[in-house]
C-alpha cells in the first residue's frame, strides 16, 4: 500500500505540473516561435541557460547561450560550461544547427554571455565570465571575443580582467552582466560589471575594443543591469535588485562620474535579469523615440514574461503585453532587420530557451506601427 501511495503521489504531481503548463500558451499574434536550445538536442547536456541575442551588421540574428554540461549550476561550482550559438538569416524563420563558440577542457568553464554590436566597425563583441575550477576555484576572470563576419567565426578570447577591475578585487565575486551592452552615439562601447561587495560599475572602450576602460564609480543598489544612452545624452542604467518587487533606475548626466538613483514602480520585477534596449531614435531618422523593456512581470516569481514600451525615454511605460504567462526567467531582446522585435527567453523552469518575434503594431494593439527611417 505504501508503494502504491508513493506512485499515486508522483502521478498526481506530474499530472498537476502538466496541467499547469497546459494552462499557459504563447500569446496569440506572435510571428515566429522556436525553441532554440533544450536538452533533447544533446543528451549529454544538463541544461541551457542565460540567453543573449543581437542582430548582426548584415541582418543575421545571433543567439548565444550557456551549454551547461555537468549540471545546471552556475559558473562556481560547474566544471563544464560551454558557450554555443544558433544563427538566423531570415528574421528568425529558420535557424542554423547549434555551433560551439567556446569549449574549454573539463574543469574550466565559460558562462553568462553578452554581446555588443559595433555599428562603426561592423564587429560583434561577446563577453563572458571564466573560471578554472581546478587551479583557481572561486576566482572569476572576465573575457571578450570578437567576430568580424556577423557571428560565423570568433577570435581567440582575451582576458580583460586587469583592465576593468581592481587588483584588490581578485578574490571577489565579480561578473559581466549577461545579455547585451550598448554603443553610444559617439561610438563608445559601454557595459556593466557587478561586484557584489563593491557595487555595479561601468566599463567600456573608446577605440572599438582595442583597449578597455573602467569607471571607478560604484552604483548601488544594483545587480545584473543594462545601460543605455538616452536621446539627450544621459546614461541610464536599469537594474535588478532583491526584495523590492521592482526595478531600480540610475541616471548620469556626466558620463558616469555621478549618478541619481530612483525606484521604478512601473517596472514590477521579482529580482531577475531583464532586457532594456532602444527600438528607435529620432536622431536616426525614425518618427519617434522608443525604448523597450522585457522581464518577468511579477513581484515574487519568475513568470509572466512581458514587454513594455516607453515613448519618453523611460519616464513612463505602457502597461505591457504578456508574451508568456507561465514560468519565464532571463530574457534578451533585439530589433530585427525588418523592424520586428525578437525576444529570446528562458521558459518553463529553464527547460526551454525560446525565440519569438512580434511587430510593434501587435505590441501596441494597433496604436503604433513601425516606419523605416528617413535617412
Amino acid at each position: 500500500m505504501k508503494q502504491l501511495s508513493i506512485i499515486l503521489c508522483v502521478f498526481i504531481s506530474l499530472s498537476t505540473l502538466i496541467a499547469q503548463n497546459k494552462q499557459h500558451k504563447i500569446a496569440e499574434g506572435i510571428i515566429e516561435y522556436h525553441d532554440l536550445f533544450n536538452t533533447t538536442m544533446n543528451k549529454n547536456v544538463s541544461c541551457y541557460r542565460i540567453p543573449s541575442i543581437v542582430t548582426a551588421p548584415n541582418g543575421d540574428i545571433v543567439a548565444v547561450i550557456d551549454e551547461r554540461v555537468e549540471s545546471c549550476a552556475d559558473l562556481n561550482p560547474n566544471n563544464d560550461i560551454n558557450i554555443v550559438a544558433r544563427r538566423s538569416s531570415d528574421n528568425g524563420k529558420t535557424w542554423s544547427d547549434i555551433e560551439t563558440i567556446i569549449d574549454f577542457p573539463f574543469g574550466q568553464s565559460a558562462s553568462d554571455p553578452s554581446m555588443i554590436v559595433d555599428r562603426e566597425t561592423n564587429e560583434i563583441f561577446m563577453f563572458y565570465n571564466y573560471m578554472d575550477l581546478v587551479k583557481e576555484k572561486g576566482i572569476y576572470y572576465l573575457h571578450v571575443m570578437k567576430s568580424a563576419d556577423n557571428g560565423k567565426t570568433w577570435s581567440k578570447p582575451v582576458d580583460i580582467t586587469a583592465q576593468i577591475t581592481k587588483p584588490e578585487w581578485h578574490n571577489d565575486f565579480k561578473f559581466i552582466t549577461s545579455g547585451r551592452g550598448e554603443q553610444t552615439r559617439s561610438g563608445k562601447l559601454l557595459h556593466t560589471m557587478v561586484n557584489l561587495k563593491n557595487g555595479l560599475h561601468l566599463f567600456g572602450s573608446d577605440d572599438h575594443g582595442k583597449t578597455w576602460f573602467f569607471i571607478d564609480t560604484p552604483i548601488n543598489p544594483a545587480d545584473e543591469s543594462k545601460v543605455m544612452e538616452l536621446a539627450d545624452g544621459t546614461w541610464m542604467i536599469n537594474s535588478r535588485v532583491y526584495h523590492k518587487g521592482l526595478r531600480i533606475v540610475h541616471t548620469s548626466k556626466d558620463e558616469g562620474k555621478t549618478w541619481e538613483t530612483n525606484e521604478e514602480p512601473q517596472l514590477t520585477d521579482p529580482g531577475n535579469n531583464a532586457s532594456f534596449i532602444r527600438y528607435t531614435a529620432i536622431a536616426d531618422g525614425y518618427d519617434k523615440n522608443r525604448i523597450l523593456f522585457s522581464n518577468s512581470n511579477d513581484k515574487k516569481d519568475r513568470k509572466n514574461l512581458t514587454v513594455k514600451i516607453s515613448y519618453d525615454e523611460g519616464a513612463t511605460w505602457s502597461g505591457g503585453k504578456t508574451i508568456y504567462a507561465g514560468s519565464a526567467a532571463y530574457s534578451s531582446m533585439t530589433i530585427l532587420e525588418n523592424g520586428d522585435i525578437g525576444l529570446f527567453f528562458e521558459k518553463n523552469d529553464y527547460t526551454e530557451n525560446v525565440f519569438v518575434s512580434f511587430s510593434l503594431e501587435w505590441l501596441t494593439d494597433g496604436k503604433d506601427v513601425y516606419k523605416a527611417p528617413t535617412k
